[in-house]
């Protein structure tokens, strides 16, 4: 059973990523404020679910939250600052989206990069939004996705968004076979990039073939 909070009596927000390990495409990152003592049965780390469960979950999720925003990082940003950083600027997004602020962070890992909450709140949030000098309070949870519900929460926005965005990218790109690899490092993945090369949305920072 997962935990519903882990700051208790204040508001919390969970994150997560998905697609740091893959070869192409963006990486996103969720995050998730879920009302207090929330509890969904079926709700679990996004990797020990079906993809039809994910996706079922999600619009619970969505009904359900206090708040929740999806934060993308694209493959030239990814190979400019790289994946780690990318990771955490993808949450850094994802919690600029969300509609009510919240008081602490629950981070899936070992590290993270804080974030500091806007000056204006009610303003649209971007990168170059004025910032507090004085970061929100964050814990970081190795494999927190599976201990706590605004984690596993926001694991399955994470997956799901990123599923669908590379459901499109196989469409332009079929070789690939992106619709059942979703980016990831397969065989057939990497004989495709040795066959046709890359695509823009390859990430040309990573090693796509392994060395001879």
């Amino acid at each position: 059973m997962l935990f519903c909070c882990y700051n208790k009596g204040i508001v919390e927000a969970g994150c997560d990523e998905a697609g740091r390990g893959c070869l192409a495409g963006s990486v996103f990152a969720a995050a998730v404020i879920l009302p207090p003592d929330y509890r969904h049965e079926s709700l679990n780390d996004s990797k020990q679910l079906t993809e039809r469960q994910r996706r079922a979950l999600r619009d619970d999720i969505e009904r359900d939250a206090v708040a929740w925003g999806v934060g993308i990082v694209t493959p030239e940003e990814i190979d400019r600052i790289n994946i780690l950083n990318a990771s955490f600027l993808a949450m850094h997004r994802a919690i600029d989206r969300l509609a009510v602020m919240p008081q602490a962070l629950i981070i899936d890992g070992n590290r993270f990069n804080p974030y500091y909450p806007p000056i204006n709140p009610s303003a649209p949030r971007t990168d170059d939004t004025e910032r507090s000098l004085i970061a929100l309070p964050h814990t970081t949870i190795v494999k927190g996705d599976a201990k706590y519900m605004s984690i596993a929460a926001a694991s399955i926005l994470a997956k799901t968004y990123r599923d669908e965005y590379m459901d499109r990218l196989a469409e332009e790109y079929p070789q690939y076979d992106w619709l059942s690899n979703k980016g990831y490092p397969t065989r057939k993945h990497r004989q495709a990039i040795k066959d046709y090369g890359v695509t823009p949305y390859h990430r040309l920072s990573y090693r796509l073939l392994p060395e001879k």
